[in-house]
């Protein structure tokens, strides 16, 4: 059981066929993103109706969902932690990422073998974020402690489960 949530409105006219015709079957304006949220009992909830902070209290545990901030192309050490090579004694393996694999046996690497590459950029969950604060006049909460991406990120906030 869930329902579907709109968000950050937008015309009409930039607002691809298929999901005009999904949103003039609810009567509703036009919105850029959508996403669904589990509930207990969806009967509970009527078409256009806007969710708020309402739905939130101080106190309350909540799951922030976001995208974590993209940090490029990144090495062993800096992706997965790695320690580095030796710096002295003549040493020549100081940030490589060591052995990949076996031999001519079996003639591959496996896949899933951390190596260097994309950091950041992907779906983050916070779990037991704690809420500090709730102003329903502004629509306004506070958590405590860190979220995942940049400032002005989408985040999606659902109560603990």
């Amino acid at each position: 059981d869930a329902i579907q949530v709109g968000y950050l409105e937008e015309k009409l006219s930039k607002i691809s066929k298929p999901i005009q015709g999904h949103l003039q079957k609810c009567g509703s304006t036009g919105y850029r993103k959508f996403g669904e949220f589990r509930v207990e009992d969806p009967e509970t909830y009527n078409l256009g109706d806007q969710i708020t902070t309402s739905a939130f209290s101080v106190g309350q545990k909540v799951r922030v969902t976001g995208t974590s901030i993209g940090k490029g192309f990144a090495g062993n050490q800096k992706r997965h932690n790695f320690s580095r090579g030796p710096m002295t004694h003549g040493s020549k393996n100081h940030r490589l990422p060591g052995s990949i694999g076996a031999g001519s046996t079996p003639g591959r690497v496996y896949p899933g073998k951390k190596m260097a590459g994309h950091l950041g950029n992907t779906k983050t969950t916070i779990k037991n974020s704690e809420i500090l604060f709730v102003s329903e006049k502004e629509n306004i909460l506070i958590l405590k402690g860190s979220l995942p991406g940049k400032a002005k990120n989408i985040l999606r906030i659902a109560a603990k489960v």
